[in-house]
């Protein structure tokens, strides 16, 4: 089993022909992804270069696709309008890997979501992938493999680290998630924590937090009172200056809170193994498990 996706997962993709829509369409179909088609307005009735169908508005793609999940990478301005449509069509899954998305907006999706039949991931993110089954996003899916540790992630790039160190412990993944940096984001921490909680497949748990916002002491309540499964965590930022935005709209510290050395302490507090360098990750989940 996985979480979100797995092999039998239809994907439909907002934006396909654009230059970033095209490219990782073909990539997501190289890793064996289940794309069935693509929505740009103005285009239906025509094929993509890979050969799958377009169509005008994502109603009639769920339709004639029966589409179980999409992504989105239409420009920022256009992204409250993607998501929408795919909301109000009912689709399972969304992924927004769009950047930029102006908060105003992602408030009026939150607001959708609410009482939807779709959960969210993203936006600002890498995206989603189960390895050998199924990848919605722009993870580089040869560096995957398949296992049973659950991966969240607020950074793309330290995902991918993680990925890494997992892999070299002789560990896989069971799903790996990128859940966005914004400082507000489709599904947090502890709504895939407790996924991943309810996945046979699913043996250990490493999160990957930042500085700013109060994310992953949220994640560190639920740990403690709801997993029985063994977390791994590492927190980015321990450097950056009181004050600063630092890469994500969602990684400042203000008024004294969110900083690393808080989030650290607290994960402890809660029996979390927190480790100070992500060449540790992959190591302590070996030992945990």
């Amino acid at each position: 089993m996985s979480i979100l996706i797995d092999k039998n997962t239809r994907i439909l993709v907002q934006g396909i022909t654009g230059r970033e829509g095209a490219f990782h369409t073909e990539q997501m179909l190289n890793d064996g992804t289940r794309v069935v088609g693509g929505i740009t307005p103005g285009k239906g009735g025509q094929k993509s270069e890979h050969g799958l169908p377009i169509f005008n508005s994502f109603r009639e793609a769920k339709e004639a696709t029966d589409a179980t999940a999409s992504v989105i990478f239409v420009p920022p301005q256009f992204a409250l309008d993607a998501a929408l449509e795919a909301i109000e069509a009912q689709i399972e899954l969304l992924v927004c890997i769009t950047e930029g998305l102006p908060t105003i907006d992602m408030v009026k999706i939150k607001g959708a979501l609410r009482n939807s039949k779709t959960r969210m991931i993203g936006p600002n993110c890498p995206g989603v992938i189960s390895p050998g089954k199924s990848k919605i996003g722009i993870m580089p899916g040869f560096i995957h493999k398949p296992g049973h540790i659950g991966i969240i992630s607020r950074s793309g790039t330290l995902t991918y680290e993680a990925v890494a160190q997992v892999c070299q412990a002789g560990l896989g993944q069971s799903t790996c998630i990128g859940i966005g940096g914004d400082p507000i984001i489709g599904s947090n921490f502890v709504d895939l924590l407790a996924l991943f909680e309810q996945d046979p497949e699913t043996h250990g748990i490493i999160i990957i937090g930042e500085i700013g916002g109060n994310a992953e002491e949220n994640a560190a309540d639920f740990i403690k009172n709801n997993l029985s499964k063994p977390v791994t965590a590492f927190i980015a930022g321990a450097t950056a200056p009181a004050g600063r935005r630092m890469g994500h709209a969602g990684a400042i510290v203000s008024g004294g809170k969110g900083t690393a050395a808080d989030k650290k302490n607290y994960l402890r507090e809660c029996g979390i193994h927190v480790v100070e360098n992500p060449a540790e990750i992959g190591i302590s989940m070996k030992q945990l498990i």
